[in-house]
């Protein structure tokens, strides 16, 4: 199957609300790549790769995240497969 890789920005109360763990879990789950981060601005950035469906259901899972986070809003944007390999916390 080809492996497709999106970026992720998620806005709202999403950090200090255990995101970018649940993120990390959800993604290994999934067999998901790439990494999560908190940004300067409050955002939560993520870059997943991996088989199509399960990139999506990731995305679709940022769309709401932990019980703890309020998500006010997502961008999802394409970008180029990395080869990474494991999914970090940034």
């Amino acid at each position: 199957m080809p492996v497709v890789a999106r970026r992720v920005v998620v806005r709202g109360r999403v950090q200090g609300v255990f995101f970018r763990d649940s993120c990390r879990r959800e993604a290994q789950a999934r067999g998901v790549t790439g990494w999560v981060s908190n940004r300067a601005d409050g955002a939560v950035e993520a870059l997943f790769e991996g088989e199509q469906t399960a990139v999506e259901q990731m995305c679709a899972w940022c769309r709401h995240g932990t019980p703890y986070a309020d998500v006010t809003g997502i961008e999802v944007t394409a970008a180029g497969p990395s080869g990474a390999s494991g999914f970090i916390i940034r």
